[in-house]
């Protein structure tokens, strides 16, 4: 017979799930709100790679839109890259038991990057080249008008430092963009929700995770460095890293120095008469 306190685990962890979807669904909301990245009429195209984000940014476009003041539509895409071992069946599973219109492309973009990679470089880059120009072609000739990604604010800010470390540019990940070619427009809507609560949502929820064998894999990538840096921070200086992001929304151009952003040749001293 379970004791009274082992009846209790199960409602605290519904609570907890509920309190935390009801934050990253809230956030998640006001970043749409923020940058208008869906308008009535939209087709988001959600792209779902078989991780913890992509899967909470699925559920949370899902129940923004049984509530949502406009209409859009949505529709899962997975690349099925060929990974080795890639449990193909898993995502079309999951889609078709949440009644989820989706779409697995197949493209051998594995092989390509392994070819070309030399052994102990970064993946990422000609993997995310890769991927990019599959997804967006696809969005293209299906009539998609937004394509949602799972970068959250974590992601923002280890960007930020990314290039600022090894780039020697004041640039971040924007919540919304257009592509090169001026045809697709990519958003971001966990924009403002933390990895943390994200990890801790996708574990309650009980997604089906793939792991990723490429990038995935790499434990020597400088993401992972300012990763643990910011982590590090996180726990010895509470609100840094909630400031750090705030400061990428509080951009003053005069006090720093890039002078196409700001007219400091124009700078005169008022007349004193």
């Amino acid at each position: 017979m379970s004791s009274p306190a082992s009846e209790l685990v199960p409602a605290a962890k519904s609570v907890n799930q509920r309190k935390l979807e009801k934050r990253l669904r809230r956030l998640v909301g006001q970043a749409i709100e923020d940058y208008r990245m869906i308008e009535d009429g939209d087709r988001v195209m959600v792209c779902l790679s078989g991780g913890k984000d992509s899967y909470t940014l699925l559920d949370m476009l899902l129940s923004l839109k049984r509530s949502a003041p406009v209409s859009f539509e949505l529709v899962a895409v997975n690349l099925d890259q060929k990974q080795p071992g890639f449990p193909a069946h898993v995502l079309p599973e999951y889609l078709r038991a949440l009644g989820v219109p989706f779409h697995i492309l197949e493209q051998d973009t594995y092989s390509v990057v392994k070819r070309v990679v030399p052994e102990g470089r970064t993946l990422c880059g000609l993997c995310s080249r890769l991927r990019r120009g599959i997804l967006y072609r696809f969005a293209r000739e299906n009539g998609i008008t937004k394509i949602a990604l799972g970068h959250h604010r974590d992601d923002i800010i280890e960007t930020f430092f990314l290039n600022l470390f090894h780039g020697g540019k004041l640039k971040a990940m924007p919540p919304k963009l257009l592509s090169d070619d001026g045809r697709c427009v990519v958003i971001r809507p966990l924009a403002y929700c933390s990895e943390q609560d994200i990890e801790k949502y996708s574990a309650l929820r009980g997604h089906p995770i793939i792991p990723c064998n490429l990038c995935g894999s790499q434990s020597h990538l400088q993401r992972l460095a300012v990763k643990r840096m910011l982590r590090e921070w996180a726990v010895r200086h509470p609100g840094r890293v909630e400031n750090i992001f705030s400061a990428l929304a509080d951009v003053v151009p005069s006090h720093l120095l890039d002078r196409r952003l700001f007219d400091f040749s124009a700078l005169v001293a008022a007349d004193g008469d």
